[in-house]
């Protein structure tokens, strides 16, 4: 008896049902994620050549994991794609990978503890080497945090090193009112931390999972900051000012379709979680530039996809300037003066400081925000 006919085959197999559409083609569940993992893996085609000698350190790479969608998915993909490579008994493990996760709660003091992800995080993807830590840590893995705050927030601000590093890290923050400061604020810190951490256990790259989407909205929230400078490490591909690589394999996928890669892997259900939705109720003037920014891209990016690919794009062409030592933003690593005239202008209304910040930082300053 003839076998029965599938309604709508999946384009690339033939056999079986398609069951999601991606690019205007009709896939079943493995072969779209099959689909989307090549997108990754040619990315990470430099890391996946085994050393040939014994006397070639393997490289040691982190992957900051937030809990979210992208950055899950990715440590799907890469997870698989080495446990393929060592099913050959002859392959040595071409790096080895570290995930960094920073507690969500201690970021948003709204969220609880994820402990339950955590816990199932380990236990899908054993073998990676896994750390957990709070924000506060950042006192650790950089240790000149407190001259930072303490030339960053200005003279009214007063640091007490008596405190837990919780406390004088959330005094610090509490520094800064604007909802757009205080995202800025955080992303910089956050990608302190990393680095921090990455320099601290010895790893060559940090491995972001940004998103197309999410990479195309740092790049408008970017601009529209002042940070335009910065944006040669932010959303590309190279080196950083502190030394450390950093690579963005999802680069070429989008966030619908790394939101639809998760419901076809059943284990991440029990590691990512959800994102809030966004009240249509919530004034504009309460979201920061950045949510603006990402809001627009997922709202529009279905619609315009190839335009806002070519914003993210067209960053990663971007060269960094030659910078010294001496001409480095001291909280975010940016070229000082990165645009002409506007920091002068700034620093000559604030105090002798602010030749030692960027005109993005200089724009989140307590004393410019209050002024």
């Amino acid at each position: 008896m003839p076998a029965k006919e599938s309604k709508s085959p999946c384009v690339e197999c033939k056999d079986a049902e398609a069951v999601l559409t991606v690019r205007k083609r009709q896939l079943c569940s493995s072969c779209f994620k099959y689909f989307l993992s090549t997108k990754v893996f040619r990315r990470m085609e430099k890391y996946n050549k085994p050393p040939r000698d014994h006397n070639t350190l393997v490289p040691q790479l982190l992957l900051p994991l937030s809990l979210g969608v992208s950055s899950s998915t990715l440590l799907y993909m890469l997870d698989t794609e080495l446990h393929r490579r060592l099913a050959n008994a002859h392959t040595k493990k071409p790096y080895n990978l570290q995930v960094l996760v920073i507690e969500p709660s201690t970021i948003s003091p709204s969220d609880a503890p994820y402990d339950k992800n955590y816990e199932a995080l380990q236990a899908a993807f054993p073998m990676h080497t896994y750390t957990r830590v709070p924000f506060h840590n950042i006192f650790e893995y950089v240790p000149d945090m407190k001259e930072i705050m303490l030339e960053y927030a200005g003279p009214q601000f007063t640091d007490d090193a008596s405190m837990d590093a919780e406390k004088r890290l959330a005094a610090f923050r509490a520094t800064i009112t604007t909802p757009t400061s205080k995202s800025d604020l955080d992303q910089v810190l956050l990608t302190r931390l990393v680095v921090g951490f990455a320099k601290k256990t010895g790893c060559d790259t940090v491995l972001w999972g940004d998103s197309d989407s999410r990479l195309a909205a740092k790049t408008l929230a970017g601009a529209a900051k002042g940070r335009g400078a910065s944006l040669t490490w932010q959303v590309s591909d190279g080196m950083s000012p502190w030394g450390m690589g950093f690579e963005f394999p999802s680069r070429d996928l989008s966030k619908t379709e790394l939101e639809q890669f998760a419901t076809c892997c059943p284990e991440l259900a029990y590691i990512i979680i959800p994102e809030r939705p966004v009240s249509e109720n919530i004034l504009t003037k309460n979201l920061s530039i950045d949510e603006l920014m990402m809001r627009y891209v997922l709202t529009q990016g279905e619609k315009y996809r190839g335009i806002m690919s070519n914003v993210s794009r067209t960053a990663n062409k971007l060269q960094s300037t030659s910078e010294t030592e001496s001409t480095k933003c001291t909280l975010c690593g940016a070229l000082v003066g990165n645009v002409q005239g506007n920091d002068s202008a700034i620093a000559a209304s604030i105090d002798n400081q602010s030749s030692q910040f960027c005109y993005g930082c200089l724009r989140s300053r307590p004393e410019v925000i209050n002024n």
